[in-house]
């Protein structure tokens, strides 16, 4: 009888893997947005103004952004696979306890619960990935995670709002719990992935260990205590440089994702069907430049380079939708043309992050620095509406293409940060 040989299992593995992951992560993504989405819903069944609402979506993110900082110790420690076990079930008892809640208090409470489960994937998501993916499917396996988050966010709305019209919004807030619950199934089917038991993967992963220790004389801080982890990653200009590169990142993206909608209408006088359309476009285009930017990144070794360029690209286009000198229709293009341009960035981004990780404390690295995204998504959103309230609509067009041009730049001192850490550790290679 014919069977596959190790290259085949391995290939197959790590695509079923890189798939396992990606539903995992894009479940993190749905389910931030399904408070936003039963704002409506809430106001109307509950009488809760949108101040109410929105610290909702703020407890939620406030809780997410500490607990990221912190889960990565946990992954470290104890592994991903516990860790994610609690993420994937905090959504579920957060999403029933929204469709029962009969007072504000009930849907805080949900809203905290979802925000621990939402801060541990990315560390769990990039644990199992660096330490369960071939080394030659990496920049696919980033490309498709940041894929599925986009679909997430893209799945959302239509997920919550067919089921609440239909049915009405605790069903819908219901039905997002079971989701998450049928993914969470799929993660228990694929455990001996997510674990890493495949010996064909283990075998590749082993030898590429071994070959890295030859040159590595740094502690594995796996070993050490939480202190002195902390001690020994606070002493890295690069974390800092990362931390700061995801959170200028995140207002970018906060500026396009809450504010394109009524710029498109007020400045170039778009319906709001085609303002929506607009967003719309620079999400998919997004994703689609996500898969491109897989490929590159596992082409190229220089990952800041493909980084820069795109964020550059990025913020120059929305610099020039604030200029409106182009008519309404070219807009779009270029809106989405910016989705497309973040999108290639995002797979090097995090192999460049991949580079900042000492040994034995991956998911710690993550977590901190996507903790930053949680800094951004969090202050962006007050600072870009007061500048809308003072009439300077235009503002989070300037706001976002200012902070892409600083992440860019931000990527390259990652880099050279990286290079001069890895001189440090290994002075007798250099």
């Amino acid at each position: 009888m014919h069977s596959d040989n190790p290259e085949q299992l391995l290939r197959r593995n790590d695509w079923l893997l890189i798939s396992l992951i990606g539903a995992i992560h894009g479940s993190s993504h749905f389910f931030q947005l399904v408070f936003p989405t039963l704002f409506l819903y809430l106001n109307q069944a509950f009488g809760f103004d949108y101040l109410q609402l929105g610290f909702l979506v703020t407890a939620f993110f406030f809780v997410s952004g500490i607990g990221q900082a912190s889960s990565g110790f946990i992954v470290d420690r104890i592994g991903p696979m516990p860790v994610l076990h609690f993420g994937l079930l905090s959504f579920v008892i957060a999403g029933v306890l929204i469709a029962v809640s009969q007072n504000y208090w009930m849907l805080l409470a949900a809203a905290v619960i979802g925000g621990a489960g939402n801060s541990v994937y990315h560390p769990v998501d990039y644990s199992i990935i660096n330490q369960r993916v071939s080394p030659a499917r990496l920049g696919h396996a980033f490309s498709v995670h940041g894929l599925t988050g986009n679909l997430g966010w893209a799945l959302a709305p239509i997920f919550i709002t067919t089921l609440a019209m239909w049915w009405g919004w605790r069903a819908a807030a219901f039905g997002a719990g079971m989701l998450v619950l049928v993914i969470y199934c799929f993660a228990l089917l694929g455990r001996h992935l997510l674990s890493g038991a495949q010996p064909a993967l283990q075998q590749t992963l082993e030898a590429e260990q071994r070959k890295a220790a030859k040159t590595e004389t740094a502690d594995d801080l796996s070993e050490h205590t939480v202190w002195q982890t902390v001690i020994a990653i606070v002493k890295k200009p690069a974390l800092w440089g990362a931390f700061l590169f995801f959170a200028f990142s995140s207002v970018a993206l906060s500026a396009v994702q809450n504010y394109t909608i009524p710029l498109m209408s007020t400045v170039y006088r778009l319906s709001e069907m085609l303002s929506s359309f607009s967003l719309s476009a620079y999400m998919v285009t997004a994703a689609v430049g996500m898969i491109a930017g897989g490929f590159l990144a596992g082409a190229s070794a220089r990952s800041e380079r493909i980084v820069f360029v795109s964020l550059v690209f990025a913020g120059l286009i929305l610099l020039l939708l604030a200029f409106s000198v182009v008519p309404g229709w070219a807009a779009m293009g270029l809106v989405a043309l910016a989705g497309f341009c973040s999108g290639v960035a995002a797979p090097s981004r995090d192999m460049l992050i991949r580079r900042v990780a000492p040994k034995g404390a991956t998911g710690t690295i993550y977590g901190l620095v996507y903790s930053g995204m949680d800094v951004g998504a969090s202050v962006a959103p007050a600072v870009f509406g007061y500048l809308v309230d003072a009439q300077i609509e235009r503002g989070p067009w300037y706001g976002a293409a200012l902070a892409f041009v600083i992440s860019a730049l931000l990527a390259v001192y990652v880099a050279y940060a990286a290079q001069q850490q890895q001189r440090q550790v290994q002075p007798e290679y250099a």
